[in-house]
């Protein structure tokens, strides 16, 4: 692990990527502030029930396993998946 924030926005990058049906247009930003980020995620419009899940399930996953890596790098993110 070279740079922890580089790391994170590739795992949820991995992560979504396998998920969808239109990878190309997953966009994963980052705000940086000063204990907490913040990872934008932004998917085609036809893969945002894929990447919710049902009843939110797929979208906790990927936010207990973003907190899981980031516990090592003692820092928090934060998911938010913007529904466009």
């Amino acid at each position: 692990m070279v740079d922890g924030t580089e790391s994170m926005k590739e795992l949820i990058q991995y992560i979504t990527h396998t998920l969808v049906d239109y990878p190309d247009q997953v966009e994963v930003t980052e705000l940086t502030g000063n204990q907490t980020n913040v990872i934008e995620l932004k998917v085609a419009k036809d893969d945002i029930g894929k990447i919710i899940g049902r009843s939110g399930r797929t979208a906790n996953a990927i936010r207990t396993i973003l907190n899981c890596a980031s516990t090592k790098l003692n820092r928090r993110y934060i998911l938010h998946i913007i529904d466009e």
